[in-house]
């Protein structure tokens, strides 16, 4: 009897440094995105144009991590699968988190964030042509309600919400053609990783490390092709604060990872949903006030269809369905390379 209160106490104490832990880096990540590329460094105005530069910065500290983490718990440095099946993960991921930055050169945050919340057709189309599987009525319904909710929320935007590189309508355009190339990779990301690695005993360090170091490698051989590595090292050199938000974006970029595979390993996917829809909309209201996004009636009403459609999932459900392909199980609790949303 005396088990219990303990028991009770030290759970609470995971739950509320799971919550914190996502909901502090993911906020400041999504924060920092906004301000890299949609607000102007320095008295000249300059905007940071380098998206990869941002992809290969991040994997690089997310890779230089998960080795220390293989080194220190005396994990085999090994790869598990072959390396190529590593790379096709790696390059969907890098057009997946491009797609992401590119994005927000045409739309706003918030926009971006609630278009993610659709993310779910993508999966459910991928999961039926590799994985073959099949998904209720209520799954489609919801995606239908989100669906709407995030469609109300594109098409009618703020009064003065402007895009830094386009106006209007041609910036809503592409900017909407970006996150449907996001969410697609995306998709693709989750349920190829979910078909590939379902047959390997890999855990978490070592997926994160080979399939990073893989982004490392390719997303730098992209910006020597592109010829943009020196003009990114050039502008970071020449205004330090864009250097210090790119480093804290890669580190908290990198610590939203092991918080994640924490709370999937301790508390369940369901939790991890329920906390990753809180975050979510913490970070759209955060953005309106810090960035002055304007909300009109109709992107309101989309926001509360989304949220409330995927808060009625969360508490509704009873029983664990077959999930999304959104994680893998093996020796230690495995998550996939997301490009953080």
């Amino acid at each position: 009897m005396d088990d219990n209160p303990p028991v009770k106490e030290n759970k609470l104490l995971k739950g509320t440094f799971s919550v914190v832990g996502i909901m502090s880096t993911l906020v400041i990540y999504g924060v920092l995105q906004e301000k890299i590329m949609r607000v102007p460094y320095g008295p000249t105005h300059e905007f940071f144009k380098h998206s990869l530069f941002l992809v290969f910065c991040n994997r690089l500290t997310t890779s230089a991590v998960s080795a220390v983490f293989l080194l220190t718990s005396k994990k085999a440095l090994d790869p598990v699968a072959p390396i190529y099946k590593y790379g096709v993960v790696s390059i969907s991921n890098i057009l997946t988190t491009t797609c992401q930055y590119e994005a927000l050169k045409y739309v706003s945050f918030p926009v971006q964030t609630l278009a993610k919340c659709a993310k779910m057709i993508p999966v459910m189309i991928w999961g039926t042509l590799i994985m073959q599987k099949k998904y209720k009525g209520p799954d489609y319904f919801l995606a239908l309600l989100v669906t709407l909710g995030c469609s109300l929320f594109i098409l009618f935007p703020g009064a003065s919400e402007l895009s830094p590189y386009r106006k209007e309508r041609e910036s809503t355009v592409w900017g909407v053609s970006l996150m449907i190339g996001y969410l697609g990779f995306d998709g693709f990301t989750s349920t190829f990783q979910d078909k590939l690695f379902k047959g390997y005993d890999m855990g978490i360090y070592n997926q994160i490390f080979y399939t990073t170091l893989c982004s490392c490698i390719l997303s730098l051989t992209g910006l020597i092709l592109q010829g943009s590595l020196l003009m990114a090292i050039d502008f970071v050199s020449r205004h330090k604060d864009c250097f210090f938000d790119i480093a804290l974006l890669s580190t908290v970029a990198t610590a939203s990872q092991f918080f994640i595979s924490y709370t999937i390993r301790t508390f369940g996917a369901l939790t991890f949903a329920t906390i990753m829809t809180t975050r979510q909309l913490v970070s759209i209201l955060l953005s309106c006030v810090w960035f002055s996004h304007p909300l009109s009636v109709e992107q309101f009403i989309g926001a509360v269809i989304v949220f409330g459609s995927l808060y009625a999932k969360s508490f509704l459900k009873r029983k664990p369905d077959t999930p999304l392909p959104t994680s893998h199980k093996s020796d230690e609790a495995t998550v996939p390379l997301k490009a953080i949303a």
